[in-house]
């Protein structure tokens, strides 16, 4: 039996369910995007334990932390599943495989991607039932929903639980901020003399990095404004932070490995503004309660952006060919992305997005 909801229909919640498994073990933006369908489980099933299988740092932020999910198992690295993290210790998935088994899982979860890897490790826990995606490589779960890549990622997870008895509560992933991340934010940064916004320049993904001297021209005018400017980074992400802050001219602030995952929530609570290409410190900062603008191509437009305009302002880039060789990266679906396929090039998409587009869409933000 279904039941309708807001996102569609609903299927039959399982009875006597005492633990549920969920499958996302990849980067922050992609975790941020399933919090919304945590919800949903939390919501429907109050009473189960939620355990989240996933990688060393999500046992790091989630320690302590109000939220859907109840604890972390830290799944082992493995192709399609996730990479080792620096330093990580090799761990046999065979081994985790036979513990969590013996956790006794009643409902199995994968909103980790298309399925080809991930739909035969759900199948290996021995749950009563397992749901999850599945594209055209993947073996089946007991109840499956096609991965189309264009799907937005908040409602493609929120339809997947919804297979498991869960229905849509929030569209709006929401992240708790504690006291300890607003104290270690505090001890880093300092008292704030003016209102603080932060800039995130970098991206793993070099295709959707705005250029670093964009970056120091919206920093320079909101200094001008009157704010105290953050540029955050990862320590791999040094050297374009390093071009932020050489080429804005004014006194801004750089913040690369200073701050954990746990102070970054901290920092970006407490900013009246957050301006970041898509990568995940801004769906961090939105998830925290932050303003943003985010700079997007157009083709994860559709799958990452925030659909509320009260709070969110996302720049679409409208490239749709490789600027290097001109390849058209419109036709059909996945996989045909920027640099996918027959073009191997990451020279960014986003170049024409214009700066005042940026800080016109920032200083309607920080308007009261």
């Amino acid at each position: 039996m279904v039941t309708p909801s807001v996102l569609g229909p609903t299927a039959e919640r399982l009875p006597d369910v005492r633990r549920i498994a969920v499958l996302r073990a990849n980067a922050l933006g992609d975790f941020i995007f399933a919090l919304p369908a945590l919800d949903a489980l939390r919501s429907a099933y109050p009473s189960a334990e939620i355990v989240l299988l996933g990688a060393p740092w999500h046992a790091k932020l989630w320690r302590d932390r109000p939220g859907p999910v109840d604890r972390v198992l830290v799944v082992p690295p493995a192709p399609g599943i996730r990479t080792p993290e620096p330093g990580e210790p090799e761990s046999s998935m065979d081994d985790f495989v036979a513990a969590a088994a013996g956790a006794e899982f009643d409902v199995a979860v994968q909103i980790h991607g298309g399925g080809a890897n991930s739909n035969p490790l759900i199948s290996r826990l021995g749950a009563r039932l397992t749901v999850g995606l599945r594209a055209d490589d993947a073996p089946p779960l007991d109840r499956w929903l096609r991965y189309v890549y264009y799907q937005h990622e908040v409602i493609r997870y929120l339809e997947v639980v919804a297979l498991a008895g869960a229905p849509a509560t929030t569209i709006t992933p929401t992240l708790a901020v504690t006291d300890a991340d607003r104290a270690e934010a505090a001890e880093v940064l300092g008292p704030a003399g003016r209102p603080r916004v932060a800039l995130h320049p970098g991206a793993t993904d070099t295709r959707r990095r705005w250029p670093a001297e964009r970056f120091a021209e919206v920093a320079r005018a909101l200094h001008e404004d009157g704010y105290e400017v953050l540029v955050t980074g990862t320590p791999s992400e040094q050297e374009v932070v390093d071009r932020v802050v050489a080429a804005a001219q004014v006194p801004v602030r750089p913040q690369v490995g200073t701050l954990s995952l746990g102070g970054l929530v901290g920092c970006y609570a407490d900013c009246a503004l957050v301006v970041s290409n898509d990568t995940g410190p801004l769906h961090l900062a939105a998830a925290v309660g932050a303003p943003t603008v985010g700079i997007f191509w157009v083709g994860n437009l559709i799958n990452g952006a925030s659909p509320l305009r009260g709070r969110h302002r996302p720049i679409s880039s409208w490239t749709v060919h490789c600027p290097v060789c001109g390849v058209d990266c419109t036709p059909g679906i996945y996989p045909h992305r920027p640099g996918d396929g027959e073009c191997p090039h990451r020279d960014s998409f986003v170049t024409d997005v214009p700066v005042i587009e940026v800080l016109e869409a920032a200083r309607e933000l920080l308007t009261p």
